[in-house]
């Protein structure tokens, strides 16, 4: 690498560590809860301790050090957090910090240095905060949490719904295109049936494979960290502390708790891997098994529906008993999705009906033109 390229990455790195510091700076003053707003104040003195030692290496190659400036978006962030609080841009600073959790890794000038350590932690760090309990654990916030977001069960019903949504969309494109080609309703059951299998099978298996590389990635991810409790204890106490503060508990409690977490390595990295990674050491996201035969049945139940027409009816009518079918169908996948946006069910049903038909109008037309050509 030239000296050139050497100097615009330090550079770079100087810049995005700087900028890091300034929000989480900004973070802490609009933070209201005080145990809080000093685990930001602490992130941005690791930034800061990061922003001199590139600034270290600009020197050393002869680079003048600029003014700093912090872009637009950090301070358009800054903005926000001070108007509407930290929860309101936390989010977007979580996506951030995930992006550049691994930003040093292959940079040598790194190595054997606090940076990737520190990185990796800021981003297990920020996704604590961001979750669902990340406020801390105060009467009105878990209230609303459990009361009114239902994070839990909301992944669930969230994956019923557009699984099934996915079968009734697609297999419908698909019927009324055939249908428009004119087909025999013979052979438009026979496309059908195979669409739902195709479609069906298809989803299990992208299912499957999903969780079982999510399973692999999380066994990684806990690999990776009962090595660091193993070489570097003290570190790992720090971050569980810090999480600790994150989740509400004055400084003195988290370390307490933190260093009786330590005492015990097994029970240590148990914690680390719920409280740090959020990850369940006994269930590593579930099984595929399982995810890829549920998705492959919520994909059929919503194709069968414009297909089941056409065992006992044929031309027009069958066409016309699909569309009457699939129009109740969609309208009752979109009221279901009040329940996750917490819209009105009038709009969100109305809405899947027209976009459903809306395809399915399309590929029927489409259907027709070529069944047309080639029977011209």
């Amino acid at each position: 690498m030239s000296r050139d390229q050497e100097q615009t990455r330090y550079l770079e790195n100087w810049q995005d560590e700087i900028e890091s510091a300034f929000l989480y700076r900004a973070l802490a003053k609009a933070e209201p809860q005080p145990a809080l707003a000093e685990v930001y104040r602490r992130l941005a003195a690791t930034e800061e301790t990061h922003a001199q030692f590139w600034q270290e290496k600009l020197l050393q190659t002869g680079f003048p050090i600029p003014r700093p400036k912090i872009g637009w978006r950090t301070r358009v962030l800054a903005w926000l957090a001070k108007q509407f609080g930290p929860q309101f841009v936390l989010p977007t600073i979580n996506a951030m910090e995930q992006v550049d959790s691994h930003s040093y890794d292959t940079q040598p000038d790194a190595h054997n240095t606090q940076l990737p350590v520190d990185e990796r932690s800021h981003a297990r760090l920020l996704e604590a905060i961001a979750g669902p309990s990340g406020k801390g654990i105060e009467g009105g916030t878990l209230a609303q949490i459990e009361g009114r977001h239902r994070t839990a069960g909301g992944n669930s019903l969230r994956a019923a719904v557009l699984g099934a949504s996915d079968g009734l969309l697609s297999n419908l494109s698909l019927v009324m295109g055939v249908a428009g080609a004119e087909l025999t309703g013979k052979s438009i059951l026979l496309t059908g049936i195979a669409g739902l299998l195709a479609g069906a099978c298809s989803m299990a298996l992208g299912e499957w494979l999903s969780v079982q590389s999510s399973r692999e990635l999380y066994d990684r991810q806990i690999q990776i960290e009962r090595r660091e409790v193993e070489e570097v204890p003290d570190e790992e106490e720090e971050e569980l502390a810090l999480i600790y503060e994150a989740k509400g508990l004055p400084e003195s409690q988290a370390r307490s708790l933190a260093a009786r977490m330590m005492a015990d390595k097994t029970n240590a990295l148990d914690t680390l891997a719920r409280e740090e990674l959020g990850i369940d050491p006994d269930e590593l996201g579930g099984s595929p098994w399982a995810a890829g035969i549920t998705s492959f049945f919520l994909f059929a139940i919503g194709a069968i529906i414009p297909v089941a027409p056409f065992f006992v009816l044929a031309g027009l009518p069958a066409v016309w008993a699909s569309l009457l079918f699939s129009t109740i169908a969609l309208f009752g996948i979109g009221a279901g999705v009040t329940l996750l946006t917490g819209r009105s069910v009038l709009y969100s049903g109305l809405r899947q009906v027209v976009f459903g038909l809306a395809a399915a109008g399309i590929t029927f037309g489409i259907g027709h033109l070529i069944g047309v050509s080639i029977s011209g």
